[in-house]
């Protein structure tokens, strides 16, 4: 028994390949539960302020009316908005038709109401669908005022 090699030895066998690398699971799948929890939370500030924008800057329709400028005022508790009321007439002196608009610049507002009492041309934009009364009480956005001589 002493004749046979010892096969069990480890010199005359190749060498054991290294161990492949362990592949690290990506961010995403390593922290995918908060990721989701975040992704949840920040979806609705996400389309509001996407419908916010897109209401905002899309007009649907533009105009111009004529009367007179019966009141501008600065409203809101938190979000102060340019509040106004322009009134059209039919005739002199008879009263027709109210016209509630929304001014966005301070120096506009301050416009009209320097012209307060006077026959004026204001354009407007109508923006629908604006989802908070922080941007104006209306849907009327007057853009421009002009004064009318009489």
């Amino acid at each position: 028994m002493a004749d046979t090699p010892n096969l069990s030895s480890t010199d005359d066998a190749p060498p054991a390949p290294p161990a492949p690398p362990v592949k690290k699971k990506s961010l995403l799948r390593r922290h995918w539960g908060k990721t989701l929890i975040a992704v949840i939370l920040a979806t609705p500030p996400l389309i509001f302020a996407l419908w916010t924008l897109i209401a905002l800057s899309w007009s649907y329709s533009e105009g111009q009316r004529v009367g007179y400028v019966q009141k501008v005022s600065r409203k809101g508790f938190i979000c102060k908005t340019w509040e106004g009321t322009l009134y059209t007439d039919i005739a002199k002196g008879f009263r027709s038709d109210s016209f509630n608009f929304t001014v966005r610049s301070d120096s506009l507002a301050k416009v009209i109401e320097g012209l307060g009492g006077k026959k004026v041309s204001i354009y407007y934009e109508q923006h629908i669908k604006v989802p908070s009364s922080c941007f104006g009480d209306t849907e009327y956005f007057v853009t421009k005022a002009d004064a009318i001589p009489e």
